[in-house]
């Protein structure tokens, strides 16, 4: 892993695989994420190459607690779901394998840093330090600001990937993501980290 401060993730580098291997690319990936509200309730992301080839689609609530996001591959194969955890100062979402919810097959935890904070700041936990009452040590780490829309994903101190607002309507639910994904970094990862803090930010 890179030591140096403000360094970023490069070929060459450890793999990161947090979701699945199938998800690394020896190379850096730049994809685009489309995200509406469909019948007033329910959010839909597609998440597409340079070449407009899908990879991976999301659906789940809009609104409402308890909130779930699954995502599947093309063909609807589900990889993953997302599930927000009951009331609390600080969002937190537990991500598991497939539609599972046993604990043997979470992948990770997200937590906002701050209860109240003017920035998108979160804490990410894999399982064997998923104590996020004890632990004071995340395993990865996403921030970013209200003011460009934007917020960048951190291994230590090594940018891994980097997510910017493109364009869209807020209040009508429907805007795209542009996302930088370095090389060997799961981009299934990544994208699960979008969505949860798009959730959280309640643009409008």
């Amino acid at each position: 892993m890179p030591k140096n401060k403000k360094t970023e993730w490069q070929v060459g580098d450890p793999a990161i695989s947090v979701v699945s291997d199938q998800f690394c690319n020896p190379y850096p990936m730049d994809l685009v994420v489309k995200r509406k509200v469909q019948k007033f309730s329910k959010d839909h992301y597609e998440v597409f190459d340079p070449s407009g080839n899908l990879l991976l689609q999301i659906d789940g609530q809009a609104w409402g607690f308890n909130r779930k996001r699954v995502m599947r591959d093309p063909a609807g194969f589900t990889i993953l779901s997302m599930r927000q955890k009951g009331i609390a100062l600080k969002n937190k979402w537990e991500v598991h394998g497939g539609e599972s919810k046993e604990r043997e097959d979470l992948l990770f935890t997200v937590q906002q840093s701050q209860a109240v904070s003017l920035k998108t700041s979160v804490d990410i936990f894999l399982p064997e330090n998923n104590n996020v009452k004890k632990s004071t040590t995340c395993d990865f780490h996403a921030s970013g600001g209200y003011s460009n829309i934007s917020f960048k994903v951190f291994k230590s101190d090594a940018l891994i990937a980097g997510v910017g607002f493109t364009w869209g309507s807020f209040c009508k639910g429907k805007y795209n993501f542009r996302v930088r994904v370095n090389p060997e970094v799961d981009y299934a990862f990544i994208i699960a980290l979008l969505v949860m803090v798009d959730d959280n930010e309640n643009w409008c």
